[in-house]
């Protein structure tokens, strides 16, 4: 069951999100992986089946808001949130409180405890940080991960501070654990810039455009550099 839920987190995380090409989004593979899941649920009810639908249909949710029509990125604090589906967001909900109920807290039911802090705040500034960072906590007490690692940071960063956030980022930076990997140079472009270390930024935008392989992530980092400069 473990083995089959992650080849449906993949698949989805395909969709949500392409490793490479000229679309941000997948819908057919996003769809696929919640109908998977779906028929999952229906043959063994498992907390973790029940927190993966979650995660997949919170993540969902937002699809129409994070792309404009002609396929670039919108940010999170940009997003409309009046267009997220209010009922994939009950349905998400409800399904982590039967997951949760369980009393066993496994890695997707905490991934849907995130997503469902997002889901239900009103804004950017109004998201509770400090909840999503203790979730982060948990969940790399139990899934220790240099991606977690880094998502971790930006929720620390939000919460406390650009500041904090670059501290832990740097450190991921000098390990080279993620060194292939655009999204942490990304993030360190963006806390640098917040706080003012324009050349850091420069370079950590540059760096993260040659590791993108996306076209619409490339577009979007090529024009934050391009404000930068």
């Amino acid at each position: 069951m473990t083995t089959t839920l992650h080849v449906v987190y993949l698949i989805f995380n395909e969709g949500y999100s392409a490793s490479s090409g000229e679309n941000h989004i997948r819908k057919e593979l996003t769809d696929e992986a919640i109908f998977l899941n779906r028929k999952l649920v229906d043959l063994i009810a498992t907390p973790e089946s029940l927190g993966l639908l979650a995660l997949l249909l919170l993540q969902e949710s937002r699809r129409v808001s994070r792309v404009t029509q002609s396929g670039d990125l919108i940010p999170l604090e940009d997003q409309d949130r009046s267009l997220w589906d209010q009922a994939l967001i009950r349905e998400g909900v409800q399904l982590i409180q039967t997951a949760v109920m369980s009393g066993r807290l496994g890695p997707y039911t905490l991934q849907a405890a995130i997503a469902s802090v997002h889901a239900l705040a009103d804004s950017l500034e109004n998201t509770q940080w400090e909840l999503i960072v203790g979730y982060y906590d948990m969940l790399l007490s139990m899934n220790p991960s240099p991606v977690i690692e880094l998502n971790r940071a930006i929720a620390v960063g939000m919460h406390k501070g650009p500041a904090a956030g670059l501290e832990i980022i740097e450190d991921l930076v000098n390990s080279e654990k993620l060194h292939t990997y655009h999204t942490l140079y990304a993030a360190q472009a963006e806390f640098s810039k917040k706080l003012g270390l324009k050349e850091k930024a420069i370079e950590a935008y540059r760096r993260a455009i040659k590791l993108a392989r996306q076209a619409p992530e490339q577009r979007y980092l090529k024009k934050q550099l391009s404000e930068t400069l």
